[in-house]
């Protein structure tokens, strides 16, 4: 394996490398292991990267679930953690997970976690993402609590994440939240350092400011 990339964090299962790809896409290096997030060829070469052990798809839309990148990223033996909905165009050997379930991977707790429009609608007025048909992730590492959000507005089910170690949170328009939306799940989430993604402009400055100090904004 080439060498982790990352921010690095210390856990007590081991050294966890947090690479952000771009959009709503992340790489977890982990005891030698590759977990790929919702993996999108528009915002980085798969093929110069190393191939997963595990890929996480959040939901079906195409810039989460692009087969042009999990099917370059995948190898022999990749496993594969989906919503229901994104599960049916995987791998057989996908888990499909609901709000609420839970899997172990390689001793790694994962969550599927709601993750939902509460305001915005497509022009036929039907929400971007409807309650229950995508999911946000929770990975344990041992006591580190990951969290990808996935897209999402700012449920009040992120209360339920409380604390977790690190949070990826999307901030992008008509699709998850504005800068109120993502600052009030900022603080309903008090994570020690959260990550702003799936944006198209981000300030992280006036963020910072808005959540506080005691949250790192990376």
């Amino acid at each position: 394996m080439q060498n982790p990339q990352g921010d690095i964090y210390k856990t007590s299962v081991g050294d966890i490398y947090v690479l952000p790809l771009g959009h709503g896409s992340v790489q977890i290096t982990w005891n030698n292991k590759i977990i790929q997030a919702d993996p999108y060829s528009a915002v980085a070469d798969y093929a110069a990267l190393p191939k997963a052990d595990l890929i996480l798809i959040t939901h079906e839309h195409y810039d989460h679930l692009d087969a042009k990148a999990w099917t370059v990223t995948q190898k022999e033996n990749t496993d594969f953690i989906a919503s229901p909905t994104a599960a049916r165009d995987l791998p057989e050997n996908t888990i499909a997970l609901s709000n609420g379930e839970s899997t172990v991977w390689q001793d790694v707790k994962i969550d599927a976690v709601p993750a939902y429009n509460l305001v915005h609608r497509q022009p036929n007025g039907k929400f971007w993402h409807p309650k229950g048909w995508g999911n946000g992730y929770v990975l344990h590492f041992g006591d580190f609590r990951l969290y990808l959000a996935g897209d999402t507005e700012n449920i009040p089910e992120m209360a339920d994440v409380a604390g977790a170690d690190v949070a990826f949170l999307p901030k992008n328009l008509p699709y998850t939240m504005t800068d109120e939306m993502f600052v009030d799940a900022a603080r309903k989430l008090k994570p020690k350092v959260l990550y702003p993604y799936h944006y198209e402009t981000v300030d992280k400055i006036k963020l910072q400011s808005a959540v506080g100090k005691d949250i790192q904004i990376k």
